[in-house]
């Protein structure tokens, strides 16, 4: 997919490597200020979570836009995305702290969730943004499963507190819907969006 440079408003490594798995380029646009980009995830009251990651990416790609003509950079596509996990109608974000990460892996034990992620693309004065939603099925956990992986470090930083191209692979039992876009960018529909937009 022969596809113009862009820009991508985003910090993880993953979509960094799914990206670069595509044959996407690009040059990273990051906020020189990551406490004020961190407080765009904040949930509002009674907020569904398809409705919060769209505003959230949607919110992270003006800011980005907005960073782009500041910093008198040369315009070009401007791609973000966020992921978030839910159970239910409860939005389970990144882990504040070690507790809380044990109180996610708790309540997604034996249970079906969903794994939201949103895809915006802004090019040319016209703007996209797809949601993708997969289902996760992971398998009773035990209280030392959990405590051994909330001590690897590694649910800090993600959405629902796991990766699923870590240690966290071994807790699935299945999923319905996009192994990439779990991981926090779905390759199929980002590629029909770049295709489209860019």
């Amino acid at each position: 997919m022969k596809l113009p440079l862009i820009y991508l408003a985003s910090q993880s490594p993953r979509r960094q490597q799914l990206l670069t798995q595509i044959g996407v380029s690009f040059e990273l646009l990051l906020p020189a200020d990551t406490e004020a980009a961190e407080a765009l995830e904040a949930e509002l009251p009674s907020e569904m979570p398809l409705a919060y990651v769209k505003r959230v990416t949607l919110l992270k790609l003006h800011a980005a836009q907005r960073l782009m003509q500041q910093s008198k950079l040369e315009p070009r596509p401007v791609l973000c995305a966020d992921t978030t996990v839910a159970l239910g109608d409860q939005i389970f974000g990144k882990p504040r702290d070690r507790e809380d990460a044990v109180r996610m892996l708790s309540a997604l034990s034996a249970r079906t969730h969903d794994v939201f992620t949103a895809v915006a693309l802004h090019s040319t004065k016209r703007t996209g943004c797809i949601v993708q939603r997969s289902r996760v099925t992971f398998d009773k956990l035990s209280q030392a499963d959990i405590a051994a992986y909330v001590d690897s470090g590694e649910p800090m930083g993600k959405a629902g507190a796991y990766a699923i191209q870590g240690q966290a692979a071994m807790f699935i039992k299945r999923i319905l819907g996009s192994h990439s876009g779990i991981m926090g960018l779905p390759v199929f529909e980002t590629s029909r969006l770049l295709k489209r937009l860019a």
